[in-house]
């Protein structure tokens, strides 16, 4: 081991490379990173929005929106407050199509990406400021994520340190011509550190992990709805980027001695700021039912279910009711001298003649009677059974 890689063991070393050739084509890690990020974001958003209620696969039709807008809003800001990288003397202006090099702003990804989930939402009719509860801890996650890019393109970094997190920077060169440094498509020449810097994209990505997991657990305790869920993320990313952007030292436009995303961040922080608490007069989270759009297959299958179940009640209400009026109607013969209905005795004989009623016995009845008579006893008779078949129907109702 040189004496120069000793006496940086302590510090963190970067990747020789962040793009490997294979074949024709070129594997970036950082839109590796950024295509992750997306993944991630879709994935807890879907379990997020299901969870309170939402329909399976909303964010997912939402987010074929969102994510491209989102890419191109992020990679307009970028140009836009670097556009001294890409335009003016010796510069090459079609590199700023080049995405896969990097440099994607988070203020335009947001704002465009925002433009395209209203767009989507307002297609499905669900409440934007709901989906955007339900994605902001996947998006500052999917932040996180995408920080590992930078770490593999060796940018987005501070000033030297001592300290034993301190990055190492490598000076990298084209793989086909090592006179011609490349920072970003180029091969590390050695493991010797031109400089140790603070990872600020290491403090970055901490930091929005943090974010992410205050906000789910501020989100459960208190059932944000409304969009503050959202203004928290936007609130607590800021707030980080204020300070971690004061540190970092590579080119950015300048507005009275202060970097253009320290002027935003500070800005965007008070607004988050503002609506969190003026979102509070709009009352409690949304009712799940509002969450799931007319046009929704599953809903229909929910009102068609409903629908049946009610009619099957109906129905069982129905019968229950036709046997009980049965047995009301044979306990008013029986009281009236007619047929008795109880089961397990035969009905009692009247004596047409007016001499009173008979007074046999249901055996003897049965043995002196007419056969027209057993018939009419029998047909009687079969009331007791309708009687017990309705209450059996009751009892599994």
């Amino acid at each position: 081991m040189s004496t120069a890689s000793s006496a940086f063991l302590a510090t963190i070393p970067s990747p020789d490379r962040g793009v490997w050739e294979i074949g024709p084509f070129s594997l970036r890690a950082y839109a590796l990173c950024i295509i992750l990020g997306i993944v991630v974001a879709i994935w807890l958003g879907e379990r997020r929005w299901q969870a309170r209620g939402g329909t399976k696969g909303t964010i997912i039709d939402i987010a074929v929106w969102a994510a491209p807008m989102g890419l191109i809003g992020g990679r307009l800001y970028h140009v836009i407050t670097d556009h001294h990288l890409y335009f003016g003397e010796g510069r090459d202006p079609i590199r700023a199509l080049y995405i896969w090099e990097g440099g994607l702003g988070i203020w335009g990804a947001i704002a465009l990406g925002a433009v395209g989930a209203w767009i989507a939402c307002r297609r499905r009719g669900i409440p934007l400021p709901a989906v955007a509860d339900a994605v902001a801890p996947g998006i500052v996650i999917a932040q996180a994520v995408g920080r590992l890019g930078n770490y593999f393109n060796q940018e987005l970094y501070g000033g030297p340190t001592d300290l034993p997190w301190g990055l190492e920077i490598y000076r990298r060169v084209s793989p086909d011509n090592p006179a011609v440094e490349d920072p970003l498509g180029g091969v590390a020449i050695n493991d010797v550190p031109v400089e140790v810097v603070h990872p600020t994209f290491l403090y970055e990505l901490l930091w929005n992990l943090g974010v992410a997991l205050l906000i789910i657990w501020l989100d459960r305790r208190l059932r944000l709805g409304h969009g503050r869920v959202f203004a928290l993320y936007v609130a607590g990313y800021t707030a980080g980027r204020f300070w971690i952007e004061l540190m970092r030292t590579d080119p950015a436009n300048e507005i009275l001695g202060q970097r253009v995303n320290v002027w935003v961040s500070a800005l965007v922080f008070l607004g988050a700021v503002a609506y969190f608490v003026l979102a509070r007069a709009k009352g409690p989270r949304e009712a799940p039912e509002t969450l799931r759009s007319p046009d929704d297959p599953d809903v229909g299958d929910g009102d068609g279910d409903a629908a049946e179940s009610e009619s099957g009640t109906a129905i069982s209400s129905g019968d229950g009711d036709a046997d009980a009026d049965a047995d009301a109607d044979a306990d008013a013969d029986a009281a009236d001298g007619g047929p008795a209905t109880r089961q397990g005795t035969a009905p009692s004989d009247v004596d047409d003649s007016g001499d009173g009623p008979a007074t046999e016995t249901a055996a003897h009845s049965e043995n002196t009677r007419p056969a027209e008579n057993t018939a009419e006893s029998a047909s009687g008779a079969g009331d007791p059974g309708g009687g017990d078949s309705s209450e059996k129907s009751g009892g599994s109702t």
